[in-house]
């Protein structure tokens, strides 16, 4: 039986900077995240997660928000609408690739009520995606509307990781993949700012390469076919970057694109077929942009040549949440009988 231990119960871990209490995205004050988590018979391994960017009515206090794209084999929809407007204004879904249109009507049906009595007929749902058909029925249309209520109801503090929600189905380096998250605290010393701020990263892994844990790789198999090299680098992976800094959405931008770079250095090549995504976001309360106020807002400015803390945070909460992801999730029997095998951290520590 695998031992269920996040990587910090394996291994010192390296960095500059500490993680916040719970060591999740959840750290960032205001967010919370849910699953759906769907296991039927022998073929349905798939869900839903949803991340709560705050307590409040998200459409009408809009979140600065931008998108990057590693590599955009994906489906994000609702992203283009992101990058032009530089904000989200609804709930962040993450699910499998064929399941984007349901979970966007689930979305709406959610925000029906946050949208009573005003003279809106749209709202910008958006969801994140990978793609779990090497575990499970992905044409079965498995995935539901209802199923991303029962995920907003569930959003807590307490996130569990590995094979959930949107996770699921997921394989990430030939290994059960899923759900994994990690937070970073940069305190006001590190700024020069006086303020301490929180940055936390949530996982959907489900990519490929060549596994390596703070400079320990997994080795190396040899490869004798351009097929085989294509199996190894497939896959994608959803990231959402939260924090409680006040930054603009061009800034957002900058630290979105730094969650890649958190990727990479866990050994994806970032390959043809992966889709590799990010939405990264800010709730500071006072940069929250009031949809109904039709005037000048006014709001914080974090100076760019104080930003860098927050890039190095963002690196390494990414690639923090995909080792938590891998250390969480258990060997999983699913479609056709396929067999993915959970990660073996005592084992990789032996090698």
């Amino acid at each position: 039986m695998k031992q269920l231990k996040r990587i910090r119960e394996w291994m010192a871990v390296p960095g500059r900077f500490a993680p916040g209490a719970r060591n999740s995205i959840t750290d960032v004050p205001g967010v919370t995240v849910g699953h759906c988590t769907k296991i039927e018979g022998d073929d349905i391994r798939t869900g839903v997660t949803v991340v709560r960017p705050h307590p409040g009515n998200v459409f009408l206090k809009r979140c600065p928000a931008a998108v990057f794209s590693g590599n955009g084999h994906t489906k994000a929809a609702g992203s283009l609408q992101v990058a032009e407007l530089g904000e989200i204004e609804s709930h962040i879904a993450l699910t499998s690739t064929l399941s984007v249109g349901p979970v966007m009507e689930g979305l709406i049906q959610c925000h029906r009520a946050d949208m009573a009595g005003l003279n809106f007929r749209s709202i910008n749902a958006f969801v994140m995606e990978t793609n779990d058909g090497e575990l499970s029925d992905i044409m079965g249309n498995h995935v539901r509307p209802e199923d991303v209520r029962k995920a907003l109801d569930a959003c807590s503090l307490d996130v569990t990781e590995g094979a959930v929600g949107a996770g699921t189905g997921d394989v990430c380096f030939g290994l059960k993949g899923g759900i994994g998250t990690s937070s970073r605290v940069i305190e006001g010393k590190h700024t020069g700012l006086g303020a301490d701020y929180t940055l936390g990263v949530l996982v959907q892994a489900n990519f490929g390469g060549n596994l390596n844990i703070y400079g320990r790789d997994l080795p190396m198999k040899p490869l004798n076919t351009y097929e085989e090299d294509e199996k190894l680098a497939r896959g994608s992976v959803s990231i959402v970057v939260a924090t409680d800094a006040p930054l603009s959405d061009t800034q957002l931008r900058r630290v979105a694109q730094r969650a890649i770079i958190g990727i990479g250095v866990t050994g994806s090549p970032l390959g043809n077929s992966s889709g590799d995504f990010v939405l990264a976001f800010s709730n500071n309360e006072k940069n929250l942009r009031d949809f109904m106020l039709k005037k000048l807002q006014p709001v914080d400015y974090y100076p760019n040549d104080r930003i860098n803390p927050l890039f190095e945070c963002t690196v390494d909460a990414t690639r923090e949440a995909v080792y938590n992801c891998l250390c969480m999730a258990e060997t999983m029997t699913g479609y056709q009988g396929k067999v993915v095998e959970g990660f073996d951290m005592a084992a990789f520590l032996q090698l």
